[in-house]
Order: C-alpha cells, then sequence, then structure tokens
C-alpha cells in the first residue's frame, strides 16, 4: 500500500468535487513536470474519473524557470491547444506556468475555463492541507480579513528578525482572496492566502524573508533583509542565501526583477514550514512578498511583465490596518476575528 493512499483519495475528492465543482462530461486537463508529483497526479485523475468527468493528464519537461522563464522550455502552441477545450485546469508543475504566457492565452482563449494551482504539491502536503480542510470556515475567515483589509488606507507590517515596511491600500487593485474554492471561470489559488498589489510608488521599509524562498532556493538558512524605496529593493544583506537571491535576479538582466509584485497574508491551519512553495506561503500568521511579474489578476488589464517571478516567506508578522493591529507575532488579535481563528486552528 502506498503511503496516505487513503487519505489521499479523500483530499483528491476534495479537489475535484468540492473545490472545483466538476460535473460529468466535463474535462479536467492536469499538468505537470518531470518533478512533480506522479502518485498526486493519479489521484486527481482517479477523483476525476469517478464523478463522470473526463481526466487529461499532460506530463511535461520541467522548464528551467517559472512564470514567463517557462514558456521558452515548452510547446506552448500545443499545451494551450488543450486547454483552451478544457473546462478545468490544475496545475502540478514545480517550475509553475502561473504568469506565464500559454497561462495568459490558455485564459485568454478560454473564457470558461477554471484554473487552480497547486505548484509543487506532494502527498504529505495534499494530505496536510486539504484532508481535513472547512472549506467553509476557512472561506468565511479569509473574506471577513479581506473586507477588513480592503478598508484600510495603509498597512504596516513588521517581525522580530527585522522586518518593518510600511505600503499604502489601492481601492482599484483586486485582492485575490484563495480560499479554496474554484468553482467560477478564472485563476484560484492553493487555498489559506490573501494577495494584492499595494498602491504603486507606496511599498517602503524593510522586508525580511526568514522563512522560505520559493521555488527556486527552498527554506532559508540565515534570513535575508531587502531595504526597499517606492516597491523597489535597492539592497540585501544576509550572507549565502542573499548572495544567491541577488544573483539570481541579476541574471535575469531585467530590472522588473526587484520590483515588489504583490504581498500576501498566510492563513492555513495546517500548513507547515517544508520548502514547498504553495503550502510556505499559507503558513498561519506569515506574511510574503512577490518579486517580479505582476499577473493581470492583480493588476488589470495587462499586469506588469518581467523575466521570472520569485516569492519570500515573512513568518510570524504583526501587521497594523492603519493602527488597528491584525496580528501579532503571527497570532490574530483583531477581535472580529478571533472567534473565527480559534475555531479553524482547533479544526486543523
Amino acid at each position: 500500500m502506498r503511503k496516505y493512499e487513503f487519505e489521499l483519495n479523500r483530499s483528491a475528492r476534495t479537489i475535484v468535487e468540492r473545490a472545483l465543482e466538476l460535473q460529468a462530461g466535463e474535462t479536467l486537463v492536469i499538468t505537470a513536470d518531470t518533478t512533480s508529483d506522479a502518485t498526486v497526479a493519479e489521484a486527481l485523475a482517479q477523483a476525476c474519473l469517478s464523478v463522470g468527468a473526463h481526466p487529461l493528464v499532460m506530463w511535461m519537461r520541467t522548464p528551467r524557470g517559472v512564470a514567463m522563464a517557462a514558456d521558452r522550455d515548452l510547446p506552448g502552441d500545443a499545451i494551450v491547444g488543450a486547454l483552451r477545450e478544457a473546462d478545468a485546469w490544475i496545475e502540478l508543475n514545480v517550475q509553475y506556468l502561473n504568469y506565464s504566457q500559454i497561462f495568459r492565452s490558455a485564459l485568454d482563449l478560454n473564457p470558461k475555463l477554471r484554473f487552480y494551482c497547486l505548484p509543487g504539491v506532494t502527498v504529505d502536503v495534499m494530505v496536510r492541507c486539504f484532508s481535513e480542510l472547512d472549506l467553509p470556515l476557512l472561506a468565511e475567515f479569509l473574506e471577513q480579513v479581506t473586507a477588513y483589509t480592503r478598508t484600510a488606507e495603509s498597512v504596516r507590517m513588521t517581525t522580530a528578525a527585522g522586518q518593518d515596511v510600511r505600503f499604502a491600500i489601492a481601492p482599484e487593485h483586486p485582492f485575490i482572496t484563495a480560499s479554496g474554492y474554484a468553482r467560477t471561470p478564472g485563476s484560484h489559488m492553493f487555498p489559506g492566502q490573501i494577495s494584492w498589489t499595494p498602491a504603486l510608488g507606496s511599498v517602503n521599509g524593510t522586508i525580511v524573508f526568514d522563512g522560505s524562498i520559493v521555488p527556486a532556493f527552498g527554506l532559508v538558512r540565515e534570513p535575508v533583509r531587502l531595504e526597499v524605496r517606492e516597491d523597489r529593493v535597492v539592497g540585501m544583506t544576509g550572507g549565502a542565501d542573499a548572495a544567491a537571491l541577488q544573483r539570481w535576479l541579476e541574471g535575469w538582466n531585467d530590472p522588473g526583477m526587484f520590483r515588489l509584485a504583490h504581498t500576501s497574508y498566510g492563513f492555513h491551519p495546517r500548513a507547515e514550514l517544508t520548502g514547498q512553495l504553495g503550502e510556505d506561503e499559507r503558513i498561519w500568521g506569515c506574511t510574503q512578498w512577490g518579486l517580479g511579474a505582476i499577473g493581470k489578476v492583480l493588476l488589470p488589464p495587462d499586469g506588469i511583465p518581467a523575466a521570472s517571478h520569485i516569492d519570500g516567506i515573512c513568518l510570524n508578522t504583526s501587521t497594523w490596518l492603519d493602527d488597528r493591529p491584525l496580528t501579532r507575532d503571527g497570532i490574530v488579535v483583531d477581535e472580529r476575528l478571533t472567534e473565527l481563528a480559534g475555531r479553524l486552528l482547533a479544526a486543523g
């Protein structure tokens, strides 16, 4: 018997039946690269078939980069050709296609497509983050956090590791609330996260990555300190990890790689820090910053392109919305949310 065989089946059914609400006769495309977990792809395909839908698993080489950097290594026209006729798409690619031209074309050419981004998800992550997940409760909590954040004018985020960054909210910028549901056309993310692009030019201060830098590097050995002025990284310190990140960003020969693309809250009650992209970004009470390409879902109508994209995790964040505390050292302290947060953590 394979590891977590029973639990994995339950997790796959949660995604197919409850998150995607896949219907009999629909087509589900599952994309994966040669470093993806084949057992996860198989479980999702089986769950798809069990509801009378049609699974199509597409394997491809592992690209040398993510987002737009993946396009050069893949047969984009063939991949898009399949996706333009699908009803739903689950991405398992470790080197993810989200934000790539393949991704953009697929969604532009197929307005009914439901995209669910689960990059690099392994059996362990699937079982931990989906098997016992209370989707309605998580959605209720995240929607309330989103509503309170949207009404703020400014945000401050600090950590014990030395982070202290401030920025303004742009009311016209969308918030992407990853509740776990992917029932409507468009892009949907691994559950337990809220992401948005701050008001352009407003991000100033110090950001410290002390969790992981994904997908390129994984777990951080020594905190990486970014000095930010008007959305741009103007300085970086922190030992070997900082030097590696600096070289990686410079290697793209694109100044846009030093631009902050978005920030995010992480609020999944069972997520653990493992170096896996989707799970790390959902650690309860963390925040996360993306560098590089900004997708059009975050900044309509076209986003801001860059050569690639990378994300860094800031653990145990204290966040203020205007002058009102939302979290303190990663713990929810806003009295409007503490009861829901307690129920989620108890269930998790």
